[in-house]
């Protein structure tokens, strides 16, 4: 556990004196680079944290900044995503990756790319273009000298793509989404226990399901999931990859952000804090970058090869996310013709499908032949003319305006809260946006494009026979929003926060997370009145689990003799999930056995291999009725306990078993596992419920899967005393002093210097170097 009075002892390096106040650091010497795309020169300044500030005569040059840093600093993580995106791994890889370029290419906007650029503000636009540019002039360097290549190109034999801006808007990203989860209702519905659903995925808010009229579960099968079941890429039967984000599971995917009016706080400016929960374990899903330019100053956290900053601020006001969770996908099922598999049965008559026949290049090899097609809904993921069957996955994304490319940039040049709402309407994806400025006003409006469906709630398969299709899109007007809130606080935490009284049935999600994370956020922010960067800080470490108090309250008052041993040590227990903690340790042994207990109880064989797991607070939920088996968990996880961590209970710790570790995607490559070694992080208290979210991977062991790796609270308006953390580092290079360099103070709660006024950045300076436009006089 990280104590507040750790932060409190460390608030000098946050607090009145900055760590880089008083320090006469003279500035690196200045190397120079000539590049192309650039209109004016630039300069970047790294401090010592490996933070790019950028300082450019131009927005557009500062956001090509952007891009040749995170290119700099992260290429392969960069370019291996746009690579596959874009379909095109094959070409490089050899055939076995063609069926994925297919899959990619089969979530590629089919519809007018000039329409969808011509909706973007031309100073975005124009932003972005830079972004994509000072992607390709870096990959341009590495091209000249080799030696910069990142380790990865040599090691596989390939070379980074040139980017397009047109790639922006034409790969969208095909992924599961909750289709998986409609699948599973659906066959639960086939064997009469759809009421087992909440077992697994309770519905907040809470409504009755009914099987979708005109749809037959017992044909629905995991089948129907199509190209979205192809796996991981086959880079040989040991070395199969995963990508960061695809080890979030739905049950995990979360955040916390809150902000603090200055009423509420010690200095009386308002405070934003912000930890986005996402995969640990693979690249880090954030880099830090400072854009400076005429009408531009923002800092913060990027996603890698998303152009513009997504958690940070600018010199007007600071901004924060947490996933609001509206439904944006439906699973489509499709009858075909039998006398003619490309038609599709649509408002009473036969539709021809949409076809695209494409030929996807191969190392080595002939072009791989595949066919693409797309119904009125979106893109067909399964095709089966023996059935007569397909399905197609609707999604926000493969609508008009749903790519997300531009929407960062537009937040990022807003002034103010009016501007912000028109940035809002380039912004499809589901979001808490969080928002606290410089005049003293904070509060936050959900954003993200919500679908409009002729019938049903998007929770089961429909027929795509034209009875449920999707007849439009609602954006963030239609969606909550608080301004300056009375109570003179706001937090998110993936709870559902829809208004009191907003109707259920007309909920634009059902798949809001328990209230446990801002149930305990509510506790502290409302009982603090002179609210300090020190207590966000030491709230964003907080591991005080309501679950587990609520577990305490559960225990047997006569237990067996067996389960007596456990549950005096946690009675005795402050709940708090405490790395060092035993009681922590033994709560979570005994949360799985009890887990598997109630599964084999409530669970009829049949459905096991759609139910392998309930999710914690529904289990505690109906645990409460069956104290025999909550007894005889006691007594299993006990003897677990000491199988896993000794005899003496004394020396049980739960960061000895639930510890964090950082690996190269593709590091079973054995040549890519020695060139990128491990990054032991090691080990951490927190779980999927406290604050601090720390959560458990996927397979049987302990180890952290995912949480905040980034995490940030902001000082309105004294912009230098602002704090933040990125695990590991900003480089994914392990020749760079900035690959691991945070993970000390991620693994201590430490938080680092976030320098921003001129004099700051030039007090923390490391090195700097000067991009001059190729052809241009040095």
């Amino acid at each position: 556990m990280v104590h507040r009075r750790t932060f409190l002892l460390g608030a000098t390096a946050f607090g009145a004196l900055a760590p880089w106040a008083g320090i006469a650091r003279p500035i690196a010497s200045p190397s120079y680079a000539m590049v192309p795309g650039l209109s004016r020169p630039i300069e970047i300044i790294d401090d010592r944290w490996g933070v790019p500030h950028i300082r450019a005569a131009t927005r557009a040059d500062a956001f090509f900044g952007q891009g040749y840093v995170v290119a700099r600093d992260r290429l392969f993580q960069i370019d291996f995503a746009h690579r596959r995106e874009m379909g095109r791994m094959a070409e490089v890889f050899g055939a076995g990756f063609a069926e994925h370029d297919a899959a990619a290419r089969l979530f590629h906007y089919r519809g007018d790319l000039d329409a969808e650029l011509a909706r973007i503000p031309r100073d975005v636009l124009d932003c972005v273009r830079g972004y994509v540019a000072g992607i390709n002039a870096r990959i341009a360097e590495v091209e000249a000298d080799p030696a910069l290549l990142p380790l990865e190109y040599r090691i596989l034999g390939v070379a980074p793509l040139r980017w397009e801006l047109r790639d922006l808007v034409l790969a969208r990203g095909g992924s599961v989404g909750n289709a998986d989860a409609e699948v599973r209702r659906a066959r639960l519905a086939a064997m009469g226990l759809l009421d087992l659903d909440r077992l697994v995925a309770p519905l907040r808010p809470a409504i009755a399901m009914a099987v979708p009229e005109g749809l037959d579960p017992a044909q629905v099968s995991a089948a129907d999931l199509g190209v979205l079941r192809l796996g991981p890429l086959p880079f040989g039967r040991e070395t199969p990859t995963q990508d960061p984000d695809e080890v979030v599971g739905a049950a995990n995917a979360g955040s916390n952000a809150w902000t603090v009016a200055g009423s509420r706080t010690a200095t009386g400016r308002p405070i934003l804090a912000n930890d986005p929960h996402l995969g640990i374990g693979g690249f880090g899903p954030r880099h830090v970058v400072h854009l400076t330019a005429p009408s531009l100053d923002v800092i913060g956290g990027g996603a890698p090869g998303l152009a513009g900053i997504m958690q940070g601020h600018t010199d007007r006001f600071a901004f924060g996310r947490t996933n609001f969770h509206i439904d944006q996908e439906d699973l489509f099922v499709l009858e075909l013709d039998p006398q003619d598999p490309e038609r599709y049965r649509h408002d009473g008559g036969w539709k021809r499908f949409a076809r695209h026949e494409i030929a996807i290049a191969v190392k080595d090899g002939p072009p791989h032949q595949a066919v693409l097609r797309y119904a009125v809904q979106g893109p067909v993921i399964a095709h089966d003319p023996a059935r007569a069957r397909a399905t197609v996955l609707a999604s926000v994304g493969m609508q008009p305006g749903g790519s997300g490319a531009f929407s960062m940039v537009a937040i990022n040049l807003s002034r103010d809260w009016a501007s912000l709402r028109e940035a809002f309407k380039l912004h499809p994806a589901p979001t808490n946006f969080h928002y606290a400025d410089v005049r003293g006003h904070h509060g936050r409006q959900v954003i993200g494009f919500w679908p409009q469906r002729k019938r049903g709630n998007g929770l089961l398969p429909v027929p795509g026979d034209g009875r449920y299709d999707w007849t439009g899109m609602r954006d963030f007007r239609a969606l909550p929003s608080d301004y300056d809130p009375p109570a003179g606080w706001f937090a998110s935490a993936n709870q559902n926060n829809l208004p009191p009284g907003w109707p259920a049935e007309r909920s634009p999600a059902f798949s809001f997370r328990d209230s446990a994370r801002y149930d305990r956020i509510a506790q502290v922010l409302s009982t603090q009145t002179r609210h300090s960067i020190a207590d966000s800080v030491a709230l964003q470490h907080d591991t005080l689990s309501l679950l587990a108090q609520r577990f305490q309250a559960m225990l047997p008052g006569q237990p067996t003799p067996q389960a007596a041993p456990a549950a005096t040590m946690l009675k005795r227990w402050d709940a708090r999930i405490d790395g060092a903690s035993a009681a922590a340790a033994l709560y979570e042994i005994v949360l799985r056995d009890l887990n598997k207990r109630m599964i084999a109880a409530l669970v009829p064989e049949r459905a096991r291999g759609l139910i392998d797991a309930i999710e914690p607070p529904e289990l505690l939920r109906v645990a409460a009725d069956r104290p025999d088996l909550i007894d005889a968990s006691l007594a299993a996880g006990w003897a677990d306990a000491v199988k896993l961590l000794g005899s003496d209970p004394a020396a049980w710790r739960w960061d000895a078993l639930h510890r964090a570790r950082i690996a190269h995607p593709l590091a079973r490559i054995p040549a890519i596992a020695a060139a990128f070694p491990p990054i032991e992080v090691g080990g951490s208290g927190g779980d999927s419920f406290t604050v601090m979210a720390r959560w458990l991977g996927t397979g049987p062991d302990w180890r952290v899967g995912g949480g905040a790796s980034y995490l940030e609270v902001i000082d309105v308006g004294d912009w230098d005393r602002s704090v933040m953390l990125n695990l590991p580092g900003q480089s994914n290079d392990p020749r760079s002093p900035h690959q691991r360099d945070q993970v000390a103070p991620w693994s201590a709660g430490a938080m680092q210097p976030m320098p921003f006024s001129r004099a700051a950045v030039d007090a923390a300076a490391a090195t700097t170097t000067r991009l001059q436009p190729a052809g241009s006089p040095r």
